[in-house]
């Protein structure tokens, strides 16, 4: 079915965050999210962190064990240890223990409330100088974890904790566009969160995008708006999803190196790419890599928008300039896996 011009949305809050749908046939609408939400549930009852009934869960309760997982938990695995393998360890799903130090422990609403002004446990914390790092106890590394995808089976050691925050949302973004366009038979774009993936045919202008430092500001807030015929985009921040531990503000995004919340010269860095998840874990690497991102990110052509802690941007592998024309402001969502 050829994509019309005329684009409808949905839009919701599930997971924590803010989903979006948005079809290029309005006769479809219901049923791709129909299929969205199916994905939505599927994926969070394997892979949330938060919830107690979820197979990550149960898995990082009773770590030291050889658990047998579902199919779809270990696909979700396996792009976590692949984004590991990647990056060199810089996105890393064995930091749910730091997250858990660093307060992150609960779902997203209820982490702003219950860190407002709170003091972390003095025995998780080590001052250095006029600032306090939060330390994990246990910083294995990705290595360390054993899956078998053919039984498929999961192996975590005791004491370590798996979080797929930096992949497991722009994966199901994936799912769920594809999802959508093959349901609705016509073109869909899905927003997780600010994670966006796209499938089927795009309208003719392409598939429009308001890139800021968080996916519920206002339209006028500032950013870029930006167009992409095929693929993903994704942004990660550390200008959003933050609180206060020990007199300090943390945020999500840990350094594996370190254990902590990163430090970084990005508040904000946004990738296209061929799908959303590749788009997420290069955009998270960039904000852990810091300066070197840059080359790094050109050398792999991913196009990507950088912003520093100054709010100055810098954007690399063709990604258009702010003042681009209607025309310009399309972005290919391709180059090399990261």
């Amino acid at each position: 079915m050829s994509a019309r011009r005329h684009e409808t949305t949905a839009r919701w809050e599930a997971i924590g965050t803010t989903v979006l749908v948005r079809v290029t046939d309005p006769h479809a609408l219901a049923l791709a999210r129909a299929e969205v939400e199916r994905e939505l549930a599927a994926v969070d009852r394997a892979c949330s962190r938060f919830r107690d009934d979820s197979e990550l869960t149960r898995i990082n309760a009773r770590s030291g064990r050889t658990h047998r997982i579902s199919p779809l938990l270990a696909e979700a695995i396996a792009l976590a240890l692949r984004a590991a393998a990647l990056t060199d360890g810089d996105v890393d799903p064995t930091v749910g223990r730091a997250l858990e130090l660093a307060g992150y422990d609960r779902d997203w609403a209820l982490v702003a409330r219950a860190h407002d002004g709170a003091e972390a446990p003095a025995s998780e914390t080590r001052a250095t100088g006029r600032s306090c790092v939060v330390s994990a106890r246990v910083r294995s590394g990705w290595r360390v974890v054993e899956l078998d995808l053919a039984a498929p089976t999961l192996r975590v050691p005791a004491r370590v904790s798996l979080d797929l925050g930096a992949t497991a949302k722009a994966w199901l973004a994936d799912r769920a566009a594809r999802a959508a366009a093959a349901r609705g038979e016509c073109g869909a774009l899905v927003s997780i969160g600010g994670d966006i993936a796209t499938a089927g045919e795009a309208p003719a202008i392409g598939w429009r995008i308001r890139v800021t430092d968080d996916h519920r500001s206002a339209p006028d807030a500032p950013g870029q708006t930006i167009a992409i015929r095929c693929g993903g985009v994704a942004t990660s921040s550390t200008a959003v999803r933050r609180w206060i531990a020990s007199g300090r503000s943390m945020h999500h995004i840990i350094d594996p190196a370190t254990g902590a919340p990163a430090s970084s010269c990005w508040r904000t860095v946004s990738v296209a790419a061929r799908d959303c998840a590749e788009a997420n874990i290069a955009a998270t690497a960039a904000i852990v890599r810091g300066a070197r991102a840059v080359a790094w990110l050109e050398r792999l052509a991913l196009p990507a928008r950088l912003v520093d802690n100054r709010g100055r941007v810098t954007a690399v592998a063709r990604w258009p300039c702010e003042r681009a024309s209607r025309e310009e402001q399309a972005v290919t969502a391709a180059g090399a896996a990261a």
